[in-house]
């Protein structure tokens, strides 16, 4: 599954806020500037999707705050249940 998601940083716990259409709004405890952003996201969702972390890859915009990021290991509709479970 693909996803896009904005990434919130410097904020005092990492938490899915919201779901804005098919963007994911996910705050982030690390600077923007800070390149462990990148891997601290991966951890936070690969738990949230409750998948190995390396299922969980950031396919585009490593660099910026909008990424698009593809999750694997389980199936399509498990992890649409999951996004369908974000107000």
């Amino acid at each position: 599954m693909i996803v896009k998601v904005r990434v919130i940083p410097n904020c005092e716990d990492n938490e899915v806020v919201s779901r804005i259409g098919s963007v994911l709004r996910v705050k982030v405890c690390a600077a923007a500037a800070d390149l462990k952003i990148n891997l601290l996201l991966r951890d936070y969702l690969s738990e949230f999707f409750e998948v190995p972390c390396r299922m969980v890859n950031i396919i585009r915009g490593a660099k910026g705050r909008e990424k698009t990021v593809e999750i694997t290991g389980k199936t399509e509709e498990e992890l649409k249940n999951v996004l369908d479970s974000i107000p």
